[in-house]
């Protein structure tokens, strides 16, 4: 299994930003994906979810309304399309795929929100 994030930067207060993540190693299609995040010196926590075929989403109540989690099980790809970016969006951003009994997680990636 291998998860792969890309598209964090550093972006303005107010800006967006879109995340990829690419699978390898599995079943895409058949399993929902997840974006955490980790902020310095605070815990990592969920950001959206995404059932297997996509219907289903849900969010952290910090996200709501800003964030929009999608795939395309054709491409073995889950985005997290983030707008109105604040400060405390800061952290790394990570890709996560439960496939039982593991857990597994992508190198991360920074998004910085700053002027």
């Amino acid at each position: 299994v291998q998860l792969v994030e890309s598209g964090g930067g550093l972006v303005q207060p107010g800006g967006s930003l879109t995340l990829s993540c690419a699978a390898s190693g599995f079943t895409f299609s058949s399993y929902a994906m997840s974006w955490y995040r980790q902020a310095p010196g605070k815990e990592r926590e969920l950001v959206a979810i995404i059932a297997s075929g996509g219907s289903v989403t849900h969010y952290a109540d910090s996200v709501k309304d800003r964030f929009t989690i999608s795939r395309d099980n054709a491409k073995n790809t889950v985005y997290l399309q983030m707008t109105s970016l604040k400060a405390m969006d800061t952290a790394v951003y990570y890709c996560r795929v439960v496939i039982v009994p593991r857990t597994y997680w992508g190198q991360g990636t920074q998004v910085t929100v700053s002027s």
